[in-house]
This record gives structure tokens, sequence and C-alpha cells, in this order.
């Protein structure tokens, strides 16, 4: 009785399923029945998720086809022709999120093509008048253009441009203004940057019981590891200095908390990305030591061996958790 309470009372997940089924005498058939009910998707979820699909390409394949609208007639259109268009278009998508009687979801994602467009306008003012900025300082103005929008809305694909939009206008800038910034505390300020968002979307979901989809946090962790081994990888062949001592302590530090996390809630793909991380840099390290072809024979028996064992282990571990 208590059990069909609690089902009733919360929309439960995965986890919640397999610690009951653990710890109580739950059949078999009971735990498939609720995990078909409430995890597995149904006929009514995918007609969900194809009508939100299409809606999602058909804002994006029109903004596209504006995109390739002022490409092909750039020349035959007035200037203020130009900007009034786009300024138009960015003035209708968002009255139509304001004001419309669309759902949420879909106010949601006209104001991702809103902020797409956005970007376009900032575009086509640049060259309208040859403002001569900097890359950087075109998404600089974007990313801040776009900020209010973003908190406001608190919509996953919005969030994940928006750290788009930072990342770039940060790489950019070393690119064009900070030259003499080392590669390794490039990285440094990249993991970093990302890092915090990473945590504060784990920690938000966590104590403020707001759902994150799991891709978003993914991607993030996911380009916290890239930018953390390359930066590691390439620092390994420049001259050693403080900022790569601390790209070092940060990135295997990072690396320790998201393995300890990934083992908490049971998920392989943390395991999985930091593993392929951590053979990344050893590889580079076994390089550093000697360029030889004895090395490379060496290192390409440790990546086979490596590889190996860490799906060997992942495919243990799942199975594991599937039994528990």
């Amino acid at each position: 009785m208590r059990l069909q309470i609690f089902l009733n009372m919360k929309k439960i997940t995965r986890e919640d399923i397999h610690l009951i089924s653990k710890h109580s005498n739950w059949s078999k058939r009971a735990v498939q029945k609720s995990l078909e009910d409430n995890i597995y998707s149904n006929s009514k979820a995918w007609t969900k998720f194809l009508r939100l699909l299409l809606i999602s390409l058909g804002v994006g394949f029109t903004t596209a086809g504006i995109l390739f609208f002022f490409a092909y007639n750039w020349n035959d259109l007035h200037k203020f022709v130009k900007i009034g268009m786009m300024e138009g278009l960015v003035v209708v998508s968002t009255l139509l999120v304001l004001f419309s009687r669309f759902s949420l979801l879909i106010k949601n994602i006209l104001l991702t093509g809103a902020v797409v467009l956005v970007g376009v306008l900032f575009a086509v003012f640049g060259q309208v008048y040859q403002t001569g900025a900097n890359a950087y300082d075109f998404f600089l103005g974007w990313t801040f253009a776009v900020t209010l929008w973003v908190v406001i809305s608190n919509f996953p694909p919005l969030w994940l441009i928006f750290l788009v939009l930072i990342n770039t206008t940060f790489i950019l800038y070393t690119e064009q203004v900070a030259q003499d910034w080392s590669y390794s505390f490039i990285c440094l300020l990249i993991v970093l940057i990302n890092s915090f968002f990473l945590v504060s979307s784990l920690l938000i979901a966590h104590f403020k019981d707001y759902k994150i989809p799991n891709w978003f946090t993914n991607i993030i962790a996911l380009a916290v590891v890239v930018y953390g081994t390359f930066g590691i990888t390439f620092g390994l062949f420049d001259d050693f200095n403080s900022t790569f001592g601390l790209l070092i302590i940060a990135v295997f530090s990072l690396f320790g908390m998201g393995i300890y996390y990934g083992l908490k809630i049971k998920s392989g793909f943390y395991l999985a990305i930091i593993s392929f991380g951590l053979i990344f840099i050893f590889s580079g390290f076994l390089i550093k030591i000697s360029t030889n072809e004895l090395m490379f024979f060496v290192v390409s028996l440790f990546i086979i061996g490596s590889v190996t064992l860490v799906i060997k282990s992942l495919i243990d571990l799942q199975k594991k958790w599937n039994h528990e």
C-alpha cells in the first residue's frame, strides 16, 4: 500500500525504481510495468517528440533561409531594407513569444530562433556600415544582447547557445587581442569557465529540484574534458611554467570529481570521456619521452590495451548497475 501511494504521489525516475526494487519485495513484473509507465517512451511521447522536432527544424530552416536570402540578394538590397527586414523579423518573433497563445515550449523555440536572428542582425549591420570591429566584438555584443532572454527563458538549448557564444568570444579574443597569453593559460580559463556552468547546473538540479536535461550537462562535461586534455597534452611539448602546473592541478581535480560523480549517479558517460582523456594525455607523455619507432609501437600497444580495458570495465559496471 505504501509503495502504491509513493508511486502515485510523484513522477519517479529510473533510479527510484531500482532503489525501491532493491529494498522491497516488488516483483519483476511490477518493476517492468512501472518502467514502461514512467520511464520508457510510448507512442504519445514519440508523437510529442516528433512534433517538437519538426517545429525546431522549421524554425532552423527558416532562419537558414533568411541567411541565404541575404547572402544571395546582398548587392541588390538597399541598406535600409537589409537592416529593416532583420529588425522586423526580430520584433515579430519577439512579439509572438510575448503575446501569442502558444505553449511555453514552442515560445522558447521561437525565442531561440530570435536569438539567432539577433546575431544575423549584428552581422548585417557590420557588413552595411563596415564597422571594422574584430570578430570577438561581434560575438561579445551578440552575447550581451541575448543574455536577458537566456536568463528569463531558462531554456537549455538557449543556455547551450549562450555558452557557445561565451567560448567563441573568449577564443577569438585570445587570438586577436591577448596574443601573448600562453596556450596553457587559455585552456585553463576555458576549463574553469565551462566547469563553472557544469557545476552550477548540477548543483541547481540537486538542491533546487530543477530538471536539467542530461544532454546539456553531458555536452558541457565533454567540452571540459576535451579542453583539459588538449591543454595538458600540448602543454607537455612546451616549456613548463606555473600556468601549466595550475592547469594540471585543475584538470586532474575535475577528473577525480567527475569519476566520483559518475560512480555515484551510475553514469558511464563521465567515466568513459575521462578515461579516454587520461589515455590521450598519457600517450602524449610517452611521445614526449621519446619519438623513435619503438616508442610509437609502445604507444600503439598502450592505446589498444587501455581502450579495450576501459570498454570491458564499463560494460561490466553497466551489467552490475543493471542487476542492482
